[in-house]
């Protein structure tokens, strides 16, 4: 599985290099009885909740060619944490 991640990191990356967003992290992982796909996503100067719904839409088109799971999964795309 973590080859599979590296690899989905790396398209994510190369889809969205254009928009300046950068692939912060890429996990898979089970919660309770769920598994969850988490990709944070990171900007310089932030990323804004718009940003995060089109990059949502590019990672669904991704993943689905990908097929990086035939479990059922959530998907949790996300913006990285800012302290302030």
């Amino acid at each position: 599985m973590e080859n599979k991640l590296e690899e989905l990191k790396k398209t994510l990356q190369e889809e969205f290099l254009s928009d300046e967003i950068i692939v912060d992290e890429v996990t898979y992982e089970k919660k309770g009885k769920y598994n969850f796909l988490t990709i944070v996503l990171d900007k310089i100067g932030g990323i804004d909740l718009e940003a995060i719904v089109a990059a949502t839409k590019k990672v669904n088109v991704v993943i689905d060619a990908k097929d990086v799971t035939k479990e059922s999964y959530i998907l949790d795309v996300s913006s990285k944490e800012r302290g302030n």
